[in-house]
């Protein structure tokens, strides 16, 4: 069992935060940035070819953490996968220490920087998070038995924004019957579909059968906003943040005063059992979030024996 997983099991309100491997083989490049994060957060997430651009391996980014002294959530993508390479790459993440897996469909190939790659997509991301469970359980989506079995966190994604809320709620409930474990959403901007959202998940029981961890980001321009709600798909953002941002003497501390806002109205919000930064490039700012957000000291697990220290 993960440090990420017991400290959800035991009740606390975990910080995840994100980096992106890098577009090249610098492996030193992440070991740098796990800086940012040591102390500050429980877990990071390590993307997978995200918006479809060519990035080292999240499995191998994954590795790279674990040696940086961080918990890593590896992302996977169905995008360049068919089952067997699925089933094969977990088999290898777990064997490299990998315990946390964040399971995406994948945006498709054609946002991307080679448009005209071969979307694979032999599974979705519900199918991917069925596939977990049957593999932390002991068998191949073949029905062959697994002899020395992977036990990872499973973790899936939503989007409280994107309409209509009901077929949203329908497929948490998917994934969370699937076998999901945890579910990170999209970032945070507009607070009326997101309290509508989260309402709609406590009405299903959902917050009890599911970890839900909120998405926030941190923006240094109106600009940042402006082209997540006109060309991002499912984003939602509230025109209180844009005019903010527009009218902010310095953009980048009003994007940082929204986003540790944001942080500590989610840590009010009924269940919401986390919050998942997003720093886009802007890794550094991380530890000053947290710590102006109060979630500084931030509890660790060294066994599942130990009782809970915090890192001072």
């Amino acid at each position: 069992m993960s440090n990420f997983e017991r400290l959800l099991n035991q009740g606390e309100f975990v910080v995840c935060g994100e980096m992106g491997p890098p577009q090249s083989a610098d492996k030193a490049a992440i070991i740098r940035k796990c800086d940012y994060f040591r102390g500050v957060v429980d877990a990071v997430n390590l993307t997978d070819n995200q918006t479809a651009i060519v990035r080292m391996s999240s499995i191998m980014a994954s590795v790279f953490v674990v040696e940086g002294g961080l918990e890593p959530i590896m992302q996977m993508t169905c995008r360049d996968r068919n089952r067997l390479a699925l089933q094969s790459d977990i088999l290898g993440a777990y064997a490299a220490g990998i315990e946390n897996i964040l399971c995406l469909t994948g945006d498709y190939q054609t946002f991307g920087n080679h448009p005209e790659a071969k979307g694979v997509f032999d599974l979705d991301s519900v199918q991917l998070i069925h596939t977990l469970r049957e593999m932390n359980e002991g068998r191949f989506l073949s029905g062959d038995e697994i002899k020395a079995p992977p036990k990872m966190f499973i973790g899936g994604a939503a989007n409280p924004f994107a309409e209509p809320l009901d077929l949203r709620i329908i497929r948490l409930g998917k994934k969370i019957r699937a076998g999901a474990n945890f579910i990170q959403t999209q970032p945070v901007f507009d607070f009326v579909k997101f309290d509508k959202w989260i309402k709609a998940v406590r009405d299903e029981g959902y917050d009890q059968q599911v970890h839900i961890i909120a998405g926030v980001m941190p923006v240094k321009s109106v600009k940042a906003l402006e082209y997540m709600r006109e060309s991002v798909p499912g984003m939602s953002i509230a025109d209180e943040y844009i005019s903010r941002m527009k009218s902010a003497a310095d953009p980048k501390e009003e994007g940082v005063a929204i986003c540790v806002e944001t942080i500590k109205r989610l840590h009010k919000t009924q269940g919401v059992k986390g919050v998942h930064i997003m720093p886009v490039l802007w890794e550094s700012i991380t530890p000053r979030i947290v710590e102006e957000a109060e979630l500084l000291p931030r509890p660790i697990l060294t066994s599942p024996h130990q009782e809970e220290v915090e890192v001072q």
